[in-house]
């Protein structure tokens, strides 16, 4: 007999299947007059979902995270035609971004002018949205929409493509820089139900060109809803991308984001992603140093509590000579919080005089608090420096005596420790706006997180 698992992953006819259901009625729905090849890719996307279904724990990538509460939700699609009202000044104040940026917002997965800033900009730079770059910029956006994400092995981002309509299409021509940041945010309010959106971002960098941006994820509600966002960049010769995930979902929240970035020669991908909300959230970060000489620097940060759960996978992938990677992931969990953290580098036999260094760091504030983490490396070249470590502990109570000898309470002393154990991460975010906003967040949250004390909460 088939377990209860097998049985709700059953792939096949979309009878009984309420995920393939919603992919069969949009399609059924979408506009025709979209590109042949935009239909074929959706449709595409829908068969391969059809095979795949969701993953499930019985598969090594997935061992710890189960992703059953999803598929029993069986979120909707929210109505295009009936989004929330949202007042622009409560969208104002989830940020502290200078008004001179250029902002792309969508509510509840849809875009939205009203609260968008986009200024005039030259024919040097497109930022737009999926949806207007399909009718408008066809051609561009075939060379590289679904080209690195592959959804041949994700069924997380099959179900992303089969739905492809609304998220950013940024291009960058050659030699061009943005002097400000773009940012992108992703509002939910699911009061009026269980809601899903499915953003697609695609981002392009010309040869030398160089750009900021953020991507944030807030809420306005505590209800249920699911977020399955799917990111691309695409960095030409010597470009340089610095981008920061800000992810503030509800408490009951499912949030899966899967981003893929390829690095070109010389190029420099450098990332900070901070993950604060969700009951349930799962990160995919696979970035491809596809020519020699190519950088990324990752860095993460986790804050989790009560019976929070929170997955960052990441792959650097090394095929060719003199790639450089770092990687800094670290997470303070409280209450009867779970973490995990499955990271891996991969060295190809060409890639020599690769220097590649991979670090996950966890403190525990509870004794209910979990962490599972697996820092890999996978190596067939032997000209190289790597190295890779991890390390699960409590605070350090040798640095909390020092500071409480110098007069401060107890509580307030742990609550700086915490501090400067995440103030490594969030000090890497080179957005002075962006970065002091999320050290206040940072403070404020290590204080709530109780003594530091390993009891139970």
């Amino acid at each position: 007999m088939a377990s209860r698992e097998e049985t709700i992953t059953r792939k096949g006819d979309s009878k009984g299947n309420h995920y393939l259901s919603v992919c069969e009625s949009f399609l059924a729905k979408i506009d025709s007059r979209d590109p042949f090849w935009v239909q074929t890719l959706r449709q595409d996307a829908l068969a391969r979902f059809r095979e795949l279904g969701f993953p499930t724990t019985r598969e090594e990538q997935w061992k710890y995270t189960n992703v059953r509460a999803i598929q029993e939700a069986n979120f909707e699609p929210a109505p295009r035609e009936a989004l929330p009202k949202i007042k622009k000044e409560e969208v104002e104040k989830l940020s502290t971004c200078p008004l001179r940026w250029h902002r792309l917002v969508f509510v509840n997965g849809v875009y939205s002018k009203e609260f968008s800033r986009l200024s005039d900009l030259s024919g040097a730079f497109h930022v737009g949205t999926i949806q207007d770059a399909i009718r408008t910029k066809p051609k561009m956006l075939e060379q590289y929409l679904a080209q690195c994400a592959r959804y041949d092995r994700n069924g997380f981002a099959a179900l992303n493509t089969a739905l492809i309509q609304d998220g950013t299409f940024i291009y960058m021509a050659e030699g061009k820089e943005f002097e400000t940041p773009i940012e992108l945010v992703f509002l939910t309010d699911s009061e009026r139900g269980n809601v899903m959106s499915q953003p697609r971002n695609l981002i392009v960098f010309g040869r030398s060109s160089r750009a900021t941006l953020i991507e944030s994820y807030f809420s306005f509600s505590d209800d249920p809803y699911f977020t399955n966002v799917v990111t691309e960049v695409v960095l030409g010769d010597g470009a340089v991308c610095d981008y920061v995930r800000l992810q503030r979902e509800g408490r009951k929240a499912f949030h899966i984001s899967t981003t893929q970035v390829e690095v070109g020669r010389n190029s420099v991908f450098s990332s900070v992603a901070v993950d604060l909300g969700g009951k349930l959230v799962r990160n995919n970060l696979t970035v491809e140093l596809t020519e020699e000489g190519a950088q990324c620097d990752l860095n993460g940060l986790y804050l989790t509590s009560d019976d929070q759960h929170v997955d960052n996978h990441t792959l650097i992938e090394h095929p060719k000579p003199n790639g450089t990677s770092r990687q800094l992931y670290k997470g303070i969990l409280d209450g009867a919080s779970t973490t995990v953290f499955g990271g891996k580098i991969w060295v190809h036999q060409d890639a020599q005089k690769t220097d590649a260094h991979q670090t996950n760091k966890n403190l525990l504030l509870s004794e209910h608090a979990t962490v599972d983490t697996k820092p890999q490396l996978e190596i067939f070249a032997d000209d190289v420096k790597c190295t890779h470590g991890a390390a699960v502990g409590q605070i350090d109570e040798d640095s909390v005596f020092y500071l409480k000898s110098r007069g401060l309470p107890e509580a307030k002393a742990r609550q700086l420790v915490s501090y400067g154990f995440a103030n490594e991460v969030v000090e890497r975010i080179k957005v002075p706006s962006i970065r002091a906003e999320l050290n206040q967040i940072v403070l404020e949250r290590c204080e709530r997180q109780g003594s530091g004390k390993a009891v139970a909460s």
